[in-house]
């Protein structure tokens, strides 16, 4: 293994177990932690524009929608030798960004195919993480709705079963009796062109992978 790598490897796991003390002294997951460090390092520009230099496609296990091309792998753009709690911030920042960036590709593929959507409702556990929920509203430019109960996985496990037994006469009207709205998130109009010019990235990212394909099919 080259030194440079073995160097790289060490200082990672050194800033892992670091992170994980810190985590487990305070009672906070890794999340929070990083969401607060982020806070501490943008200064006074929002917290999304941290990357404006650090790009990420997220496929690493290829794209299911809306493309459907399970050839497809990740990619970063913008990483640098420095290895350190800030890199670890924004590389996760990035990340959280590349996954609102992709919904906001399928929702443009559905819209071009004819449908409207003016709103997003998030549930499970990434629906708990404020500044991944913030990062969705902000690239798509649409509220984000979060349901009251944390746990909608068991209220719509509860839904099915009280209209199995006959409680409501559909599952619409279980939904909608059973179901409540807790919070609505918001997006910063005002961050709207930067992140417009983040997608315009994305899309560049796919498109220059399969150019790189391309190529490299020819040897």
């Amino acid at each position: 293994m080259p030194v440079g790598c073995s160097f790289r490897t060490d200082q990672q796991e050194a800033l892992h177990k670091e992170c994980s003390c810190y985590c487990f002294r305070s009672a906070q997951n890794i999340y929070t932690y990083l969401n607060s460090h982020l806070d501490l390092i943008k200064k006074s520009l929002p917290v999304g524009f941290l990357t404006v230099d650090l790009h990420v496609w997220p496929d690493f296990h290829g794209n299911r929608s809306p493309l459907a091309d399970l050839t497809l792998k990740g990619m970063v753009v913008g990483l640098t030798l420095y290895q350190g709690l800030d890199e670890l911030a924004l590389i996760y920042l990035a990340t959280i960004q590349a996954i609102a960036l992709g919904t906001r590709h399928i929702l443009e593929t559905l819209q071009s195919a004819g449908h409207h959507i003016s709103t997003l409702f998030l549930c499970g556990g990434l629906s708990k993480n404020p500044l991944f929920v913030q990062m969705h509203a902000d690239v798509t430019g649409k509220p984000i709705v979060l349901s009251k109960e944390v746990e909608s996985v068991l209220v719509g496990a509860a839904i099915l079963g009280a209209c199995a037994s006959g409680d409501f006469a559909s599952v619409q009207e279980a939904m909608e009796r059973m179901g409540k709205i807790g919070k609505i998130v918001q997006p910063n109009h005002r961050d709207k062109r930067f992140y417009d010019k983040k997608y315009e990235v994305f899309l560049k990212l796919v498109e220059h992978q399969r150019e790189y394909k391309a190529i490299m099919q020819g040897v």
